[in-house]
């Protein structure tokens, strides 16, 4: 056996010596041994013993265009070799930096021109929460910098990201949140709608930011941020009153609208971005995932023109930004990850055919007797896990029970979420009508399995 073999068979052992993983127990892992997954091919992966995986969540909700795309790693190699790297400070930027907003741009409806780039998501989010704050205080409104944000939402994990997420177990480490933010609850009908119609209870949840703004006073609110459907949270789709209703709120109440794109953008609703799926207009929108597929690690802020004007005529040097914003391998990536979006009409391809045939596919399992709830829209998906249909009674662990289907999924081959008492799936978008077939058909052994070990 070679070093190089020697070194592959023991990756799991270096693992545990060296490696902190994200989200992780790391004495429970290390006691368990680490998965190693070595090579990837359109929405399959595959581990160090040869064992192949259908990736139904993309990854982390971010491989749209699937694996193994020579074109990327083809376009990557001409940038590295031609340009790896240069930063966009000190008046300086690059070819497929620049190229990048302009694309970006012409995919968000005419209001938003202006593009922020970041690393990620959770840079996106802070960044964005000084941008609103430095907005308002331009337009000598220094006090209004007080951010609102929803229960249960996520929106990274960065210090600012955690705070403005609604997730208490985060909350717990690193004394957040910090000051300056609040939230109210989640448009989760099935949990917490009670008698309420989901019609009501939309119009009912989003009415909370009405009462949050009279409470904290709305000269002294910057912003209202959150997901078009919440992810990590659950994939929550919102009953069809509640994206209205927040929109006519944020404009007469006269605060910025956060949408959180950085899941539902680039095509997973079946649309570019998902605040074009629910009808609305934001002020600012942070990206990544889907941005580049998750091939580079690259994201950023949509700035609308409301606020790119005042940055730019107002504020003078905006103290904000990475080494590598706007990094230009990465933003080459991206430019042939949107390519590909386009020239093979992914998004278009969720939105008339892989959506509906996953819509449902997806739906059917709503029939089976531990399922309360089946929602999806494009290729984002939630399953409830329910003891009663008719009361939607939860199971009294709802972590126990969802683990139980993903690790009997996971044994058989598919790659799933669980949130708690939720299923989640986001298959890429060039996921085939058999493949989605498979993920229903695993899927649904896992839920018998649930089933019989319940009434064991």
């Amino acid at each position: 056996m070679n070093e190089m073999s020697k070194t592959l068979s023991n990756l799991a052992a270096i693992d545990a010596a060296h490696h902190l993983h994200p989200f992780s127990d790391m004495g429970k892992l290390n006691e368990a041994g680490t998965r190693i997954i070595e090579r990837a091919e359109g929405v399959y992966i595959f581990d160090s013993n040869g064992k192949k995986y259908l990736d139904a969540f993309a990854g982390l909700w971010c491989v749209n265009i699937g694996y193994g795309r020579k074109e990327m790693a083809e376009a990557v190699s001409r940038q590295m070799n031609e340009l790896p790297y240069y930063n966009s400070f000190f008046g300086t930027t690059t070819p497929p930096t620049t190229l990048l907003a302009q694309k970006i741009a012409s995919h968000t409806g005419g209001h938003m021109n202006h593009v922020f780039f970041t690393n990620s998501g959770s840079e996106a989010t802070d960044t964005w929460f000084r941008m609103a704050r430095v907005y308002w205080k331009a337009l000598g409104h220094p006090q209004k910098t007080k951010i609102i944000a929803r229960r249960n939402g996520y929106h990274g994990s960065t210090v600012a990201g955690a705070s403005l997420g609604g997730m208490k177990w985060m909350h717990e480490q690193g004394n957040l949140p910090i000051e300056g933010i609040a939230h109210i609850g989640q448009p989760y009908w099935y949990s917490e709608g009670g008698d309420l119609s989901p019609a009501e209870f939309g119009l009912k949840m989003a009415s909370e930011l009405e009462a949050k703004l009279d409470e904290l006073g709305e000269d002294n609110v910057a912003a209202f941020v959150a997901e078009p459907i919440q992810g990590a949270g659950g994939v929550i789709v919102p009953p069809d009153t509640y994206w209205p209703e927040i929109a006519r709120i944020c404009k007469a109440r006269n605060i910025l609208l956060v949408s959180d794109e950085v899941i539902c953008g680039f095509g997973r609703l079946g649309s570019w971005f998902g605040f074009q799926h629910f009808g609305y207009q934001p002020d600012l929108a942070p990206v990544a995932k889907g941005l580049s597929s998750g091939y580079l690690p690259i994201g950023g802020v949509l700035v609308s023109d409301r606020v790119a004007e005042v940055m730019i005529k107002e504020v003078g040097d905006f103290n904000h930004g990475f080494t590598y914003s706007g990094h230009p391998t990465c933003a080459a990536a991206a430019l042939e990850n949107i390519r590909i979006l386009e020239d093979e009409g992914l998004v278009e391809r969720v939105r008339d055919d892989i959506g509906p045939y996953f819509t449902k596919a997806w739906q059917s399992l709503a029939d089976h007797e531990i399922v309360g709830e089946a929602v999806n829209v494009g290729l984002m998906g939630g399953l409830q896990l329910a003891v009663d249909k008719t009361t939607r009674q939860r199971f009294a662990k709802p972590d126990d029970v969802g683990i139980v289907v993903r690790n009997h999924c996971l044994e058989n081959g598919l790659v799933m979420r669980a949130t708690g008492d939720r299923m989640l799936a986001s298959p890429a978008l060039t996921i085939s009508h058999s493949e989605v077939d498979r993920i229903i058909e695993t899927l649904r052994k896992g839920l018998d399995h649930l089933r019989d070990t319940v009434k064991e």
